[in-house]
C-alpha cells in the first residue's frame, strides 16, 4: 500500500474522461505523475496539466520497465470504447476487448522488472450476472460476455502482481459523455436508455467518482474492488429520475425479449445488478460524491 502523498505515478489512458480527471487529481495533491501517450497534441496538454509527458510503446515490456523505473505506482485505464453510435454493432468492443487481452500482462511484467509496488487495472462491473434485488459483492464470480470476455484476462494479469488492485467499475455517466448525452436524448423521446426489466437494478457511478476511486487505489490492500455509487437503482428509477428533471413523462420500456436482439451487449445491459461498494469504503476514505444516479443527474443538467 502507499499511504503517503508525493508518490510517483505513471498513468496509462491519461487522456480519456477518468485518465485526465486522475492526472489532475493526483497533481493537486503532490504526486509526481508521468502519463503515456503518443500524440504531440496530448502530450502538450498533459505538460501544461503539470504531467510529465512519456511517449512509449506499451506492447514493448523492457522500453515500459525502463519508463516505470523510479515510479511507485503504475495505473493501467487503457481502453478503446466505440462512439455510442456505434457500441450496439458487431465487433464493436473487439478492440477494446485484445487490448485488455493483450496489454496488461506486459504492464505487469514491466511493473515487476521496474520493482513497482502497485499496478492498479481498469474493470468493469457490470460482468457479475443476473441476481435479482439481492447485493453482489467482490466474491460474487463473474460472468463475461461474448464482447467483453477480456475482461477477465485483464484482472488475471493485475491480480498475478503482489501489488495489483482491480477497479470494478459501474457504468459510466457524466457531462462530457457521448453516451450520457444519447440516453437523454432517448428520454427525451420517451423510451428508457435501459433495456431489459424495470424492476431490474443497475450500478452507475459518475466519471468524477470513479478518478477519486482510481487515486483511492493507491492506497488500499491488494485485491478486487467495485466502484459504483452507494445506492443502485432500478431500470425504471434510472429513466424515470432523470425524465422527471427533464420535465418529460416517465419513458416506456420495450418488452425484456427485445434485449435478445442486441446481441450480448444488450444482455448484458438487461442484467439485474445491485452492486456494493462497502469494500472500498472501508479500505480508504473514498465515498461517492453523488450517493446515486438521481443526484448525478441532477448535477449534469
Amino acid at each position: 500500500m502507499l499511504r503517503r502523498c508525493g508518490v510517483r505515478v505513471l498513468i496509462i489512458g491519461a487522456t480519456g474522461v477518468i485518465g485526465s480527471r486522475v492526472v489532475a487529481a493526483l497533481i493537486a495533491r503532490g504526486d509526481a505523475v508521468s502519463a503515456v501517450s503518443r500524440s504531440p497534441e496530448n502530450r502538450k496538454r498533459l505538460e501544461a496539466a503539470g504531467a510529465r509527458a512519456v511517449d512509449v510503446d506499451l506492447f514493448d515490456s523492457a522500453a515500459l520497465a525502463a519508463q516505470l523505473a523510479g515510479h511507485d505506482a503504475v495505473v493501467n485505464l487503457a481502453t478503446h470504447v466505440p462512439p455510442s453510435s456505434r457500441a450496439l454493432l458487431p465487433g464493436a468492443w473487439r478492440a477494446t476487448n485484445a487490448l485488455r487481452r493483450t496489454l496488461p500482462p506486459r504492464v505487469a511484467a514491466a511493473a515487476a522488472a521496474a520493482r513497482v509496488a502497485r499496478y492498479v487495472q481498469e474493470s468493469f462491473a457490470p460482468v457479475y450476472p443476473d441476481r435479482g434485488d439481492r447485493w453482489i459483492d467482490e466474491n460474487v464470480p463473474i460472468r463475461p460476455a461474448r464482447y467483453n470476455r477480456g475482461v477477465a484476462a485483464a484482472e488475471a494479469a493485475a491480480l498475478s502482481f503482489p501489488g495489483g488492485v482491480v477497479l470494478r467499475f459501474g457504468y459510466f455517466y457524466g457531462p462530457d459523455s457521448d453516451f450520457t448525452r444519447d440516453m437523454i436524448a432517448m428520454v427525451r423521446r420517451g423510451w428508457s436508455p435501459l433495456p431489459g426489466r424495470p424492476e431490474a437494478y443497475t450500478s452507475p457511478v459518475s466519471h468524477d467518482d470513479a478518478a477519486g476511486a482510481v487515486v483511492a487505489a493507491l492506497g488500499v490492500p491488494a485485491g478486487i474492488y467495485n466502484v459504483v455509487d452507494d445506492e443502485p437503482v432500478t431500470h425504471r428509477e434510472f429513466a424515470g429520475s432523470l425524465a422527471a428533471l427533464l420535465g418529460v413523462r416517465p419513458p416506456k420500456f420495450a418488452p425484456a425479449w427485445t434485449a435478445r436482439l442486441l446481441g450480448s451487449i444488450g444482455q448484458t445491459l438487461a442484467r439485474s445488478q445491485r452492486i456494493s461498494n462497502r469494500k472500498l469504503r472501508g479500505a480508504s476514505a473514498w465515498a461517492p460524491k453523488f450517493p446515486s444516479v438521481r443526484e448525478g443527474w441532477r448535477a449534469i443538467l
